[in-house]
């Protein structure tokens, strides 16, 4: 499973009407890429790795040197000296405070709960507008310089992709129509959450932003996704307009990006928002811990649609604070919100 943080409708886009020659060839560059550049994706254990009490990360950062080869070479490993390349130490950086995060919230060692080597390779490509994880590990490019900037900046970029390592390791949600939006919004979940944590703010004072800081300054628009208000996140002549929809009267039937995977996830962003909002605090204590159970449970297929994701968080909500309780009337009213009635 390869799954990228700029969505192909955002480079689509450029591609096709921008009006910067030398940007259209990278749109078309990044999305050859995007589709084709991986290893061999894991092949999971029929059972889940043992869980471990040694929370020590495991951490190695590889550079590709703008070549198109994985992992390459590797240029810091766990318990190295900053290498003063920006990239490299802010890749190394992030997937610490990922791993803490993890293991502060949920008591979970890393991306498959059993203390995983956590890799990331920097440098990929040229002018490479991406970021993914490819079932086995992290990869970032450098972006344009006129349209995104370094993909190793925000932490929620990484946050989000080493979230769909958590996916793949637990419930496996298929990449495609509403299972796989709901892997892409799990990822923009944990992500925002990450950052959340890693700020020390609270719901009503978080941006609710994916990629905020991600795109260059003269491009019209403040990140790559809103979860507080799905389709406002950019509009832009070279980008085009944010197409995520926040209410099922708006989803998008589509056969692009694996069912609209990426467009449809606004939805349930948006269920996600306004449940953290209604309980507020710290969204990674209830909202947050409501979410992780529901997909590390066991319980959830991987072909879960909106109905059934919503139905399971709030027989989760249930079970840990009770039917009556104002977090359990919040996860309902999150999802009627968006129009997914429970």
């Amino acid at each position: 499973m390869r799954c990228t943080i700029v969505p192909p409708h955002m480079l689509e886009h450029v591609a096709r009407a921008g009006d910067n020659a030398a940007l259209r060839d990278i749109a078309r560059r990044t999305l050859v890429l995007s589709s084709t550049a991986r290893t061999e994706r894991r092949v999971l254990p029929l059972e889940p790795p043992s869980p471990t009490e040694d929370f020590v990360p495991d951490r190695t950062i590889d550079d590709a040197r703008n070549r198109e080869e994985l992992p390459g070479e590797t240029v810091r490993a766990e318990g190295g000296p900053a290498t003063g390349d920006t990239a490299v130490d802010t890749a190394y950086d992030w997937l610490g405070v990922t791993f803490d995060f993890f293991e502060a919230a949920y008591r979970r060692n890393s991306i498959d709960g059993a203390g995983l080597p956590m890799i990331s390779t920097v440098h990929y490509g040229r002018d490479y507008d991406n970021a993914f994880w490819n079932g086995e590990q992290m990869v970032y490019g450098d972006g344009d310089g006129t349209l995104f900037t370094a993909f190793t900046g925000p932490l929620d970029v990484t946050g989000h992709e080493l979230t769909h390592g958590v996916t793949q390791y637990t419930a496996g949600l298929e990449y495609y129509g509403q299972s796989g939006a709901l892997n892409e919004s799990l990822s923009d979940v944990f992500g925002s959450l990450i950052k959340q944590w890693h700020r020390g703010q609270t719901a009503d004072q978080a941006d609710w932003l994916i990629g905020e800081g991600l795109l260059a300054p003269r491009v019209h628009g403040v990140a790559l996704r809103s979860m507080k208000e799905p389709g406002t996140a950019y509009d832009d002549p070279q980008l085009g307009k944010d197409p995520q929809p926040g209410h099922m009267d708006d989803y998008v039937e589509t056969y692009r990006d694996n069912g609209g995977v990426h467009i449809n996830s606004g939805i349930p962003n948006r269920a996600f928002y306004l449940t953290a909002a209604a309980i507020g605090g710290n969204a990674w204590e209830k909202a947050g811990k409501v979410w992780y159970d529901t997909l590390t449970g066991g319980k959830l297929s991987s072909t879960a649609d909106f109905k059934g994701f919503a139905a399971a968080t709030l027989a989760t909500a249930t079970a840990l604070y009770g039917a009556d309780a104002a977090e359990t009337a919040a996860v309902r009213q999150g999802w009627t919100g968006v129009g997914v009635p429970l």
